[in-house]
Parts: C-alpha cells; sequence; structure tokens
C-alpha cells in the first residue's frame, strides 16, 4: 500500500493502535529499563532486566511492572501517531514526480518526525520516569547505606529536592501522575513539564534520522517488485530491526534524558545542572560503559514497537475503521 494514499486521519488510528498494542506488551521492559539506567556504581539494585522484573513483582505485584503505564496509555498514541504521520508528510513534500528519496532526504524526513514528537514525548517521559523509578528507589532504602524513603510525594520538597537542594526527600505517601505535573505546573509552569527537553530532542532526532530511512531500505528488499508491497511477515521484521538498530545507537542519550528527568534521587545520588554536566558527570564517576545501560532492554522495547506500527499501516487497520465508520455509512 503506497503511504501517499493514506489520509492523515488512518495514520493517525495506526500510530496510535499500533502504540498502545505495543506499550502494553512491553510496558514491563521499559520499566527495567527505567531502572536500569538510574542505578548508580555502587548502588546497584538490580543485576540485570530479568533480575529487575522479578525483583519488582516480588516487592510491589505483578502490577508493579506497569507502573507509569497509564500515562504511556494515555500520551503515546498521539506520540506514535505525530511521529508516524510526520514521517509520510514530510515523506510526501520531499519526493519529486513521485520518485523515491534520496537516503538524504529520508534522514531529513525523520528529522523532521523526531522534533515533531517531542511535544508530546518529553512530558509523557517526564511523568512515567518518575513513577517508573519509585520503586527503584524504595528498594535501596532497604539497604544498609542508604539513609532515608525516597517515593514519590506531593509537596514542594520534591520539586526543589531537584532543581535546587542536594539532600534526600524523605516521605511516605506515593502519588499519581497528575499529582506530579500539577505540582510541577504550579511550581514552574510549563516548563517543568519540559524538563530534559534538550536531552529528548538528542534522543529522538537521531532516532527518526536512522529508523525511518533503515526501515525503507530494508523494507524495499523484501518487495517481489518494485509495483509491489513487501510481505506482511517481512514489514514486521525490517520495523523490529530497524527500531532496535536506532534504540541501540542513541542509547547514550536515552540514559542522559532518564538522569536529567528524575525527580526524586537515592542517597548520594548527585543532580546535573544540564546535558553537558550529565555527561560529564557519568563519564567521570561511572565510565563510559554506563552510556550503555538497558540498552539491551530499549532495544526489546523499540523492536516490537515499530514491528507492529508497521504492521498496522500493512493491514490497513485505520483504512478499514474509518471506511465503517457511523458517518460513512451514513453518508453511502
Amino acid at each position: 500500500m503506497s503511504q501517499q494514499q493514506i489520509s492523515l486521519p488512518a495514520k493517525l488510528i495506526n500510530g496510535g493502535i499500533a502504540g498502545i498494542v505495543g506499550v502494553t506488551c512491553v510496558f514491563p521492559i521499559d520499566l527495567a529499563k527505567t531502572r536500569l539506567q538510574n542505578q548508580r556504581q555502587g548502588q546497584q539494585v538490580y543485576k540485570s532486566m530479568m533480575d529487575c522484573l522479578v525483583k519488582t513483582v516480588r516487592s510491589e505485584g505483578y502490577f508493579g511492572m506497569y507502573r507509569g503505564a497509564a500515562v504511556n496509555l494515555t500520551l503515546v498514541t498521539p506520540e506514535k501517531a505525530i511521529k508516524l504521520a510526520a514521517n509520510d508528510f514530510f515523506r510526501h513534500h520531499l519526493a519529486k514526480d513521485g520518485k523515491g528519496l534520496t537516503v538524504f532526504k529520508e534522514m531529513l524526513a525523520g528529522c523532521g518526525a523526531g522534533m515533531c514528537q517531542v511535544i508530546i514525548t518529553t512530558p509523557m517521559e517526564m511523568l512515567k520516569i518518575q513513577l517508573q523509578d519509585a520503586g527503584r528507589l524504595a528498594a535501596q532504602q532497604q539497604k544498609p547505606v542508604m539513609m532515608s524513603p525516597t517515593k514519590l510525594v506531593a509537596t514542594n520538597a520534591v520539586l526543589s529536592r531537584c532543581y535546587n537542594s542536594g539532600t534526600v526527600v524523605s516521605a511516605p505517601r506515593a502519588v499519581s501522575a497528575t499529582q506530579i505535573a500539577k505540582e510541577l505546573f504550579r511550581t514552574h509552569g510549563i516548563q517543568g513539564l519540559y524538563r530534559g527537553l534538550g536531552a529528548t530532542l538528542m534522543r529522538d532526532v537521531p532516532f527518526s534520522i536512522v529508523y525511518f530511512p533503515l526501515f525503507a531500505n530494508l523494507n524495499r528488499l523484501g518487495k517481489p517488485s518494485p509495483e509491489e508491497s513487501s510481505p506482511f511477515y517481512w514489514a514486521f521484521l525490517s520495523g523490529c530491526a530497524a527500531g532496535s538498530t536506532a534504540a541501540v545507537a542513541v542509547n547514550p542519550c536515552d540514559v542522559v534524558k532518564t538522569r536529567l528527568q528524575s525527580l526524586n534521587k537515592g542517597a548520594s545520588e548527585e543532580t546535573y545542572e544540564g546535558v553537558m554536566d550529565c555527561v560529564s558527570k557519568i563519564m567521570r564517576k561511572e565510565g563510559p560503559t554506563a552510556f550503555l545501560k538497558g540498552a539491551g532492554c530499549r532495544a526489546l522495547v523499540i523492536a516490537p514497537l515499530f514491528g507492529i506500527a508497521q504492521v498496522m499501516y500493512f493491514v490497513g487497520v485505520g483504512e478499514y475503521i474509518l471506511d465503517n465508520s457511523p458517518l460513512n455509512l451514513l453518508a453511502a
């Protein structure tokens, strides 16, 4: 199916459904990724992804693996829809006379898509990370070297902890994403929700530059002829391969983004003044390998997300829904 023939509403529906299905399937792995990335040297609570998931289930129950999932499920629809629709929009306008795009133009379209999606991605990640990391902080306090509990709390102290002081906050009451968002907006305005915007751009723009051209070229290899579409399974595998490759390539930026957006810290965990400060402190205290923390988890998260997204396009779910909507049926 030609991407140019797909209407914008259909693209939004395809991207949204793909995001919801994908997030539901792989969210526990994403939680493990966040917790592994936030661990500091000498303060490891988890040894690996599986160790993290097992300990999470033991201490927080099965649904503990889905902390922050509500935020993701709410915002992943516009986020994925914007990303996929923007890429198609830029590809369509960069193409001349229906001819294929050069690799440079494919990368340019991906760049535009990455820049568009951060409008949704940054606040979504900001809220999700607070909820995902709460379990790691609670587990840390059980160690003898830890000083005090650091669960998320709905107080000004939580936010001032991140933005100003270097002390560890102690409080008993966990809060929801809505409460965190309200407190951030009240104390810091809209920029509070966009903390880590620069790091998010550093991650998402290169990701899109790598992913979209790589997927287009891999998918092209599976076409029986230039006029035909690639098979169903090939679109899925191309999406998985391109997604996992791009995810690992930009993982250092994801580590920096995760650290910058974490409001609560464990005992002895430093704060960061910006992207460069974060990079230099991680390099100095943890070494270059710290930038690969959670890379395997991230590849396992992104691969099926984008594989499913391409399948949604292939099957034409959005088109089917629009064609069978009440308005269309009445018009017919």
